[in-house]
C-alpha cells in the first residue's frame, strides 16, 4: 500500500476545497451527505461507515 496526500481546506459554509496529489476538487457538505464537483457523494452513517457513489461513468476498454 502506497502513501497519499489529502488536504481539505474550509472556504465557506460547509463548502470545501479539496487538495490531493489527482488535483483540485470543491465539495459542499449537506447535512450528513458530501457531494464533490467530481461527482462523487458521500454519506456518513455513523460509527465509522460511509456509503460512496460515483455518477461519472466508467471508460470501457
Amino acid at each position: 500500500m502506497g502513501f497519499s496526500f489529502h488536504k481539505r481546506i474550509k472556504i465557506g459554509n460547509g463548502t470545501f476545497l479539496n487538495i490531493s496529489k489527482s488535483g483540485f476538487s470543491i465539495s459542499q457538505k449537506v447535512g450528513k451527505a458530501t457531494i464533490n464537483s467530481r461527482g462523487r457523494t458521500t454519506v456518513n452513517l455513523g460509527n465509522g461507515l460511509i456509503y460512496r457513489t460515483s455518477r461519472k461513468k466508467k471508460k470501457k476498454k
